[in-house]
């Protein structure tokens, strides 16, 4: 269904569905006048900015250009910062335009609202100005930054956590408004494609994509006790997983570099199985050669689970660089054991661990 199906030919809006967004801002108003806090303020601001304010600046709520204008000054009043420059600053963002923004007399408008907001708060609750509104203020700046900094470092990335998206009113979805501005939040999930850049994490929290796996990976190897939790782990988790996957004489162990856990598992629990550990990377390899005696078969390339034939049973790892969605939907062996995050659940399962946010999976054909 199209984004122009969705509008009505009459009524005050132009899209029914915005009516949520209007009401929560005017919560939002009512929260900051009866309970204001720091972090009130702060995830407040961050909010309003990537929901309310975002959808607004594309997509005008009502239908009329008077209650629209009359909206722009409420938002400026509750955010405390000039839509007429927020919706500049965007506007230009998605042109690529880098010329100076004009002062225009809704800007001057806006501005003024805000800043005798700031002045009649100042002077009522002077305490309350200096130790809560401005903090928290300067800390929504902060998280907006974050947001439109990590939406686009190293390419504009979309997030299709259903969470976030529930949440966000589908902001997740970056890529496809980048390439369609104009659709209504609404439309944003008929947009994607398989082909669409994407994260794991939220913009906010993209900055964990730094704490790579592999890097968790070499802390491990430098810990004698988190080696040793570790398998506890996940000895624990396929112990319960195997008995579903009986007659295994060939176990395919993708990205089994570094701190070989599966492998060592997989000697422990299946000690007649024939092992083969496939990763891309020859250092990898290297580091797991001496945790393993027994002989092991090691294969230096990427695992294509559209054509891998991965034995009686494949185990997917966590930082599987390929498409989780089609190893689920067509197992590349009689049986995949998918390492997952803790929320994912699919087929049956079980929790590797509280602390390392990890499941198993299986999936048979």
């Amino acid at each position: 269904m199209s984004a122009t199906l969705t509008a009505r030919s009459h009524g005050v809006l132009r899209y029914p569905s915005d009516a949520v967004l209007i009401g929560l801002s005017l919560v939002y108003a009512g929260l900051l006048l009866s309970v204001p806090s720091i972090p009130l303020l702060a995830l407040g601001l961050w909010w309003t900015g990537n929901t309310v304010a975002h959808n607004f600046i594309h997509t005008p709520f009502f239908r009329s250009p008077v209650l629209n204008r009359i909206y722009s000054i409420y938002l400026s009043a509750v955010m405390g910062f000039p839509q007429a420059l927020w919706r500049a600053r965007h506007l230009r963002h998605h042109r690529g335009d880098e010329r100076q923004i004009l002062l225009t007399s809704g800007l001057i408008i806006d501005a003024s609202v805000v800043l005798g907001v700031w002045v009649a708060v100042a002077i009522s609750a002077p305490w309350l100005f200096a130790t809560v509104y401005m903090p928290g203020y300067l800390a929504g700046l902060g998280l907006c930054f974050l947001q439109g900094h990590f939406e686009h470092a190293g390419g504009t990335t979309s997030h299709y956590g259903w969470l976030y998206n529930r949440l966000f009113f589908n902001d997740g979805y970056h890529v496809e408004h980048h390439r369609r501005p104009g659709i209504h939040w609404t439309q944003l999930p008929f947009e994607t494609s398989r082909e669409t850049r994407s994260s794991r994490w939220p913009p906010v929290l993209r900055w964990l994509d730094a704490l790579t796996l592999e890097f968790l990976e070499r802390i491990a190897l430098k810990s004698s006790w988190i080696q040793r939790y570790v398998l506890r782990a996940h000895e624990r988790a396929f112990r319960a997983m195997l008995p579903d996957v009986p007659d295994i004489r060939h176990v395919t162990i993708v990205g089994g570099g570094l701190f070989p856990r599966t492998a060592l598992v997989f000697r422990k629990l299946q000690p007649d199985a024939r092992l083969t550990i496939v990763d891309a990377n020859r250092d990898h390899l290297d580091v797991a050669r001496p945790f393993l005696a027994d002989p092991v078969e090691y294969r230096e390339q990427f695992f294509d689970p559209r054509l891998d034939d991965g034995g009686d049973l494949v185990v997917i790892p966590l930082s599987f660089i390929g498409n989780r969605d089609d190893v689920y939907r067509q197992p590349p062996a009689r049986a995949a054991l998918v390492h997952d995050w803790l929320w994912n659940v699919r087929g049956k399962g079980v929790r590797v661990s509280w602390l390392l946010l990890k499941r198993l999976n299986l999936v048979t054909r």
